[in-house]
């Protein structure tokens, strides 16, 4: 059921649009407000899937009470009523982010559409949202021990900005969700975050895959084709590995670094982009330098922040947290009941050399719950879980 609000401080419209409302659907169950105060008091104790509101009225007008609204429930859209004499401003508020707006006195399939579209749309940002937290959920990190505690305060303070992060750490420590939280608690969150493992592209096709290509550029070049950069535009360009990129990309990476713009291959053409870069790298950067592997100065364009993920063996503490995380989320992932670990168990993984890290943690704990019974225990671990 559609629960719509109606804030008009003439009772005469209230009572009309009510009853529009009531008679259109059996699904719209409608509640007033007489005055734009009282409006945004429901607006913050209630949850709407549409409202109806007035722009001119005492106490709050309606555009005090969509400001209001849109940082209180900006998921709700909002439908502003004017009179004949509103009309600039009630323009003026679809720029604040009101849904619609209509005039007085409303014509019957004008309302009548209006409020379908906008109910239409909060379904669809509502999806949205879960959408989000589904895939927000898919990157969660996991973890109470002071060095994740450090990482998560430092992206707190980096994703806002457009800061250039390299983000260093061992093969399988979640150097990628690091990465997407970036991206995520970002201003470019809206935007694409677009990833490239740089150590799984040929060399002979990284600046391809990078920067796009023309017709003709190469023997298989059929058609032009833009490439990551360009596809990452308005949002983030996450460089896994960037240790692995070839010497030819390096130069280029940094060209589209200082000018913010890039060359398909074949082309002469400049294409102006606007793009966060983060990178991640399980080399030490400073030593690929030093063997020439490596270009000094766009390791300064990419290190303006660096955030170094630990080692799982440097936190152990949090081993108890992933194993029981991974647990749920295998169950969830077979549908059979959640098997729990017995202390045992979790003290004898606690105890393990995780060379493979997280990642490494996973795979054991999903091959426990499949081959234990009802109870992880120390005896499955010793017989499944060996090195």
């Amino acid at each position: 059921m559609a629960k719509i609000l109606i804030i008009e401080d003439e009772a005469a419209i209230r009572r009309v649009l009510t009853k529009i409302l009531s008679e259109e659907s059996k699904d719209y169950q409608v509640e007033e407000a007489g005055d734009g105060l009282e409006g945004i008091n429901k607006i913050r104790e209630e949850d709407y899937d549409l409202v109806l509101c007035d722009i001119k009225m005492p106490k709050m007008d309606g555009v005090e009470v969509l400001e209001a609204a849109r940082k209180l429930k900006p998921e709700v859209p909002m439908v502003m009523i004017s009179g004949h004499g509103d009309l600039d401003t009630a323009v003026n508020t679809m720029r604040l982010g009101a849904f619609d707006y209509i005039s007085k006195p409303p014509d019957l399939n004008r309302l009548l559409n209006t409020v379908r579209n906008a109910l239409d749309r909060k379904t669809l940002v509502v999806e949205n949202i879960k959408l989000k937290k589904k895939v927000s959920k898919k990157y969660e990190m996991v973890g109470e021990s002071e060095e994740i505690g450090q990482i998560k305060a430092m992206i707190e303070k980096v994703a806002p900005t457009d800061a250039r992060v390299l983000i260093t750490g061992p093969n399988g420590t979640g150097k990628e969700l690091v990465a997407h939280w970036l991206h995520e608690k970002s201003e470019r969150s809206k935007g694409p975050l677009v990833e490239v493992n740089c150590a799984a592209i040929p060399s002979e096709l990284i600046e391809s895959e990078l920067f796009g290509h023309v017709k003709g550029a190469f023997t298989s070049a059929n058609k032009d084709r833009a490439g990551k950069f360009e596809a990452a535009n308005g949002g983030t360009i996450f460089l896994d590995e960037i240790g692995d990129m070839s010497l030819s990309a390096q130069a280029k990476v940094l060209r589209a670094l200082q000018e913010s713009r890039v060359q398909r291959v074949g082309s002469d053409k400049d294409i102006k982009v606007d793009v966060r870069v983060v990178a991640a790298t399980n080399k030490n950067l400073k030593q690929e330098i030093a063997d020439g592997n490596f270009r000094e100065d766009l390791y300064h364009r990419l290190a303006v922040i660096l955030i170094k993920v630990p080692a799982l063996n440097d936190r152990r503490n949090d081993i108890p947290i992933l194993i029981a995380h991974f647990a749920k989320k295998i169950s969830q992932e077979q549908g059979t009941a959640l098997k729990t670990f017995s202390s045992k168990a979790i003290d004898l993984l606690k105890a393990y050399d995780w060379t493979g890290n997280i990642r490494e943690l996973r795979n054991v704990v999903e091959r426990l719950i499949i081959l234990s019974g009802a109870e992880v225990t120390e005896g499955d671990v010793k017989l499944f879980a060996s090195k």
